[in-house]
């Protein structure tokens, strides 16, 4: 005759496998609920799931789910995802008809520091006038731009520690930063450039230094602001054609921006002597 206790752990055994059957279902059903609202609450979901679940992996194949906001939440789901299958489905996101779910890809993939989403950002700033920005269609491209960018942009970059190196005796421009990305009329274009001034190579520098003669001050601001946290002297002539801007948002930056820079200068020349 079986113990109490060999039969109890026989029950939660049947238990356990019953409640996983019946979770997989669950979620399974969301998943292909005609209702987009439960298809997105089952995708965010499986953002706590295990990588390695039947039904998680399901989530790549939501990336051609016909709402855009399931399509979006799949691409916030896998953004913590550091696996090759994960990113192999934010590059697929990159080329989603919807800037939305492209510009996210886009986001997640530089600051996992893969190449293609630094080149889709890029892409973004320097909109169709270069020849090496021919990542996204026109069409694609143009929409991005006008894209607004929502407050939470503000807090995915300083979850990412914004990029910049702490310079001992200076800010990170938080404030500056802040009320850049809370302008309800900000574009892609903007939040592209201040996500890719952490990067000091020359052709993100030169679309920086191009980006202070856009027509959209929000995108010259941003210039300046991501210039300026660069920390570079060399740069101090660039934001000195922005003091005289017609833009109030624009010159204070710029002048703040000129400041730190001589002072970055003044202390190197000091540790020389």
């Amino acid at each position: 005759m079986k113990s109490i206790w060999t039969l109890a752990a026989l029950a939660c055994t049947v238990w356990a496998a019953t409640d996983a059957d019946k979770c997989h279902d669950l979620l399974q059903q969301a998943l292909t609920s005609g209702n987009p609202d439960t298809r997105k609450t089952a995708v965010v979901a499986l953002s706590l799931a295990a990588n390695d679940d039947p039904v998680f992996r399901r989530l790549a194949g939501m990336l051609g789910d016909k709402d855009v906001l399931v399509r979006k939440a799949v691409v916030n789901s896998l953004a913590e995802i550091r696996t090759g299958t994960a990113t192999a489905a934010l590059n697929k996101a990159l080329a989603d008809p919807a800037p939305e779910v492209s510009f996210a890809a886009a986001k997640v993939l530089y600051a996992r520091g893969d190449p293609e989403g630094k080149a889709a950002l890029l892409s973004v700033l320097q909109k169709e006038s270069k020849t090496s920005s021919g990542f996204f269609t026109t069409q694609m491209r143009e929409a991005l731009r006008m894209l607004h960018t929502p407050r939470a942009t503000f807090f995915y970059a300083l979850k990412q520690g914004l990029g910049f190196v702490p310079l001992p005796g200076f800010g990170q421009g938080v404030a500056s930063i802040e009320e850049l990305l809370s302008d309800p009329n900000v574009s892609g274009r903007a939040s592209a450039a201040l996500l890719l001034g952490k990067d000091r190579d020359s052709a993100t520098v030169e679309a920086l230094k191009e980006a202070l003669y856009d027509k959209d001050w929000r995108v010259r601001a941003a210039a300046v602001h991501s210039l300026a946290l660069q920390n570079n002297p060399a740069r101090k002539p660039d934001l000195a054609r922005l003091v005289d801007d017609d833009k109030e948002e624009v010159r204070l930056r710029a002048a703040a921006g000129w400041l730190r820079l001589d002072a970055i200068r003044r202390r190197a020349r000091n540790r020389g002597k």
